[in-house]
């Protein structure tokens, strides 16, 4: 049955699920008022060396043989899809209750099919036979592409369909280098590449955020004059690699307002989830350090964390870890029911879910400090759809910093910077600014933080229409 896709697509069938490994249909999902009216499957998609990459594949709601196929990462390093798909832009959100899913009207399967992929193994249900889960970029980039053509191997029927590779966070690491080992193989049909509040370049980022807490009224005149002082040697300010001890501290004070004082550093305007914590411990500031998971990575004071929180691997491997003025607990009840785990096929190898993972991330190997080359060589081809977006009040990964990144490559200008409006409710609304290039958008989601599709859901599925239909934003 599944040796005759051409004549599959050609009878149209309504959810593409003649090939489909039926053992892994998710038949009867807890949590729902109402079964869903897609196909959706959940089970493992085998890589290298043992590693079982578990996989959420939801059908699209409108034309699944017709519509693209849209591969979404989150990022971390470390962290599950699944958040995601229960909290930003999947079909159904989890309710605070941890039990309850509700239907998301902004969902990105409205008109795509949306594979969530829990990468590397040893983040979220994915697993892996040795139990080892020191992973790097490079390995990373193989096991993805390996996942995607194990995926399309089991699903022939969506092989043909255009494919976009999507992805947040350290997502702006995990895309581009996917992207350029998929650009290469011709049995996938990449059309295009979407990061939101990516990690492009390291050294942007610190230098840029800097600025980004400064003209956001958080740090003050006084520790403004010290970083001009002390970091700026000729008027050119580094706060990335500077040897100078006056700027190290001047930038310890910056790392403490913007990642311990009890600002919320993926949306700088929204309450922190749990309040101010009133001390600031190991636990606390390792995680700040880890799961932001980028800024400052070259600053001392940073490097001397990591080494205590590596010391004590009982500590990262027993304690669950969440980034900051963030609340898993309804995700993490919710994936941890035995009968969610039963619907969802999990193996009984996998561990409990959470929603990062300390190990992961602790032992992970960064290869790239900037993503340029990765970039160029996308754009070169002159055939993909490139969008790098971000939300405008985010810390983590700030919109500066990408902007800077995106005019570093030098493209050509085809629609200068202007606002950008979608539809909310009867009205028309701003929804940012957006500055097109050849084959390439930078475009800023107004008052949205790290996570867009939660913050803004009505334009961030407008934004992401746009992109998958190659309309202008």
């Amino acid at each position: 049955m599944c040796g005759v896709v051409a004549l599959v697509v050609l009878l149209g069938s309504l959810l593409g699920s003649e090939c489909a490994p039926e053992a892994d249909e998710i038949k009867f999902l807890p949590g729902l008022q109402k079964q869903a009216n897609f196909k959706q499957y959940s089970g493992y998609l085998t890589v290298n060396d043992g590693k079982h990459l578990h996989y959420w594949f939801v059908a699209s709601q409108s034309q699944p043989s017709q519509d693209p196929v849209v591969l979404w990462l989150n990022g971390g390093p470390g962290c599950s899809s699944l958040d995601g798909l229960l909290t930003e832009h999947g079909p159904f959100l989890i309710q605070d209750d941890g039990m309850s899913l509700e239907y998301n009207p902004y969902s990105w399967n409205m008109i795509a099919n949306v594979l969530y992929l829990e990468s590397p193994a040893g983040v979220g249900f994915s697993w892996s036979d040795d139990r080892r889960y020191a992973t790097n970029d490079t390995e990373v980039s193989l096991n993805n592409y390996l996942a995607l053509k194990e995926f399309f191997r089991l699903f022939p029927e969506f092989s043909q369909n255009e494919l976009f590779l999507t992805g947040e966070s350290y997502g702006g690491i995990y895309i581009p280098t996917l992207a350029e080992r998929v650009m290469e193989d011709s049995t996938l049909n990449l059309q295009g590449v979407a990061v939101g509040n990516g990690m492009a370049s390291y050294e942007m980022n610190d230098n840029s955020l800097v600025y980004f807490a400064y003209y956001h009224g958080l740090l003050g005149s006084a520790l403004w004059a010290e970083l001009q002082a002390f970091c700026c040697p000729e008027g050119k300010c580094d706060f990335y690699n500077d040897q100078n001890q006056n700027c190290s501290d001047a930038l310890s004070e910056v790392q403490y307002i913007v990642y311990s004082s009890g600002l919320n550093m993926y949306n700088l305007y929204a309450p922190c989830p749990g309040g101010v914590r009133q001390k600031v411990s190991i636990d606390a500031d390792g995680l700040v350090i880890s799961f932001l998971g980028n800024n400052f990575i070259n600053h001392p004071s940073i490097k001397l964390w990591k080494q205590k929180l590596r010391g004590v691997s009982s500590f990262y491997q027993k304690v669950r870890l969440d980034p900051p003025c963030t609340n898993s607990t309804p995700s993490t009840l919710y994936l941890n029911n035995p009968y969610v785990r039963s619907a969802l096929h999990i193996s009984s190898d996998a561990l409990d879910w959470v929603i990062c993972s300390s190990e992961v991330n602790l032992s992970y190997g960064r290869v790239y400090m900037d993503m340029k080359k990765q970039y160029l060589k996308l754009l070169g081809s002159l055939k993909y759809r490139v969008l790098v977006y971000n939300g405008d009040v985010d810390m983590a990964c700030n919109f500066m910093g990408d902007e800077w990144f995106v005019e570093s490559l030098q493209q050509e200008v085809e629609v200068k910077r202007r606002t950008w409006t979608y539809k909310d409710g009867p009205s028309e609304q701003v929804g940012g600014f957006v500055k097109e290039f050849s084959n390439l958008a930078f475009l800023t989601v107004k008052g949205s933080g790290h996570m867009v599709p939660s913050d803004k859901p009505a334009a961030a599925f407008a934004m992401f229409t746009r992109f998958i239909k190659k309309q202008p934003y």
